[in-house]
């Protein structure tokens, strides 16, 4: 996989490999003019070349995946470009990258928002890219170009780090420090091309100081699952921004709301959150289990909610209520409710509150509805053993997504934004125009690949 996202074929990427093995004039010619000089000028020198060999933390980032010719500031990347601490970029050693099923290609970088621009096509071949960034979020789906035709498509990513900058740390689980850590907490920018013929010419990175943050809290229906099947719909919704707005889904498995403020989840988001960034905030199934005397959906959840209001909002950041989804539960051939009234103390709050509210508790119900009994079962975690890698045993999941779910609550999502937030509503992509769940996406119709087995599958906390 890795030889086919390299765009112009071994044969260039090799006559590269020659070029630099015998260059014009030999390294150590090289070095003896260097000692030659004035020493000033031969650490100017070096400097240089280093510059042009290793990404600089928060600087602009620019790769060339085999094209042959260098650039000034522009790295070579060939198969051969695996990643390693002390050159900060390349390729990372997966599964999938030996078998030939999607190549995954980090950077390190600091905690900010990035623009990512590629350039994809091929002189001879057609292609067929699916670009996904960190833990799994689709960024880019299926960009098909014609056999020498080229198109270059830019979009926002959010990377962070654990420790938090006004002080302490995020306390994250095992399910994110691994091994390997998940990517959506680590070092690297990670990147992954996938698809039925990936062709990436180019990449570039650049700091995105003026980007609109949309940060996520929330539970395991909504966090970057590191692994496939699950997935949340927070992990889909990067797809339908455009460049400038930036996706940072700190939902995490197992949560309520009391216990993302207590792992200083919240506190991390409000370090930062800029003026005009928003957090949508969807919990329910967790917070439902909280077996304190006086926990309930009227009471300690709606406390919770308006302290996560209210602390957005002192940050200058912009609050966005989301209603838990149903679970799958069907009896009768009727679907049966269990979290009605957290989805009530939800519309509650944001009425008395002023906050938008994206109501995904009655879209999610019109969208299993629209499937019915059996066919609802694949928008949720059921499949044969074996289906997956690392799957040894039948999955029979119905509170967790699968890919082609989540992507359509998703759309859910977005249609709220569009209904609801209106201020956020331009940013949507122009492919995204309206969205019907009681209408959804056949599932046949939602084809993404297949991202490789990372660290140990197991099935997401909560229920």
């Amino acid at each position: 996989m890795i030889n086919k996202v390299i765009a112009s074929g071994l044969q260039r990427v090799d006559r590269v490999r020659n070029d630099f093995q015998s260059p014009p004039i030999g390294i150590k010619n090289m070095l003896n003019q260097i000692l030659a000089t004035r020493m000033w000028c031969g650490l100017l020198m070096c400097f240089s070349i280093l510059a042009l060999c290793f990404p600089v933390a928060g600087a602009e980032h620019k790769f060339d995946f085999g094209l042959g010719v260098s650039q000034p500031g522009v790295v070579n990347v060939t198969p051969q470009t695996m990643y390693d601490s002390t050159r900060g970029f390349g390729f990372l050693k997966t599964e999938a990258a030996r078998t030939g099923t999607s190549s995954l290609f980090a950077v390190d970088v600091p905690e900010r928002n990035y623009d990512v621009t590629l350039r994809f096509g091929d002189p001879v071949d057609a292609t067929s890219t699916t670009v996904k960034s960190e833990a799994r979020r689709l960024m880019l789906e299926k960009v098909e170009t014609a056999p020498g035709e080229y198109q270059t498509r830019s979009f926002t990513v959010n990377v962070r780090k654990p420790p938090i900058s006004t002080g302490g740390t995020t306390r994250l689980n095992g399910r994110e420090m691994g091994p390997p850590m998940i990517a959506g907490w680590d070092e690297h920018l990670t990147l992954e091309f996938s698809g039925l013929r990936p062709g990436v010419v180019s990449l570039e990175i650049t700091p995105a100081t003026h980007a609109i943050t949309v940060f996520i809290a929330g539970d395991s229906t909504v966090t970057d699952q590191r692994n496939e099947p699950w997935s949340g719909w927070g992990q889909m919704i990067p797809r339908f921004f455009v460049q400038g707005v930036a996706v940072s889904n700190q939902a995490e498995s197992g949560l309520a709301l009391f216990s993302f403020e207590s792992q200083k989840r919240l506190a991390k988001v409000l370090s930062m959150m800029k003026k005009g960034d928003y957090l949508f905030i969807q919990f329910g199934h967790n917070d439902q289990k909280d077996k304190r005397p006086d926990a309930g959906p009227f009471t300690t959840y709606q406390a919770n909610l308006k302290k996560f209001i209210e602390a957005t909002r002192d940050h200058g950041g912009i609050p966005v209520l989301v209603t838990p989804m149903e679970r799958r539960r069907w009896s009768g051939g009727k679907q049966q409710q269990t979290l009605t009234d957290y989805a009530e103390a939800v519309r509650q709050t944001g009425e008395a509150l002023n906050v938008p509210v994206v109501d995904l508790h009655a879209m999610s119900l019109a969208f299993y509805a629209a499937l019915g009994v059996e066919d609802s079962k694949r928008a949720f975690v059921h499949y044969p053993a074996d289906t997956y890698p690392g799957q040894n045993t039948a999955l029979r999941d119905d509170t967790h997504h699968s890919v082609y779910g989540a992507y359509e609550l998703a759309k859910c999502v977005v249609e709220g934004i569009k209904t609801n937030v209106p201020e956020l509503a331009p940013f949507v992509v122009d492919d995204f125009d309206r969205f019907d769940p009681a209408h959804p996406d056949a599932p046949e119709d939602i084809s993404i690949p297949v991202t490789p087995l990372l660290g140990e599958a197991a099935t997401p906390a909560g229920s």
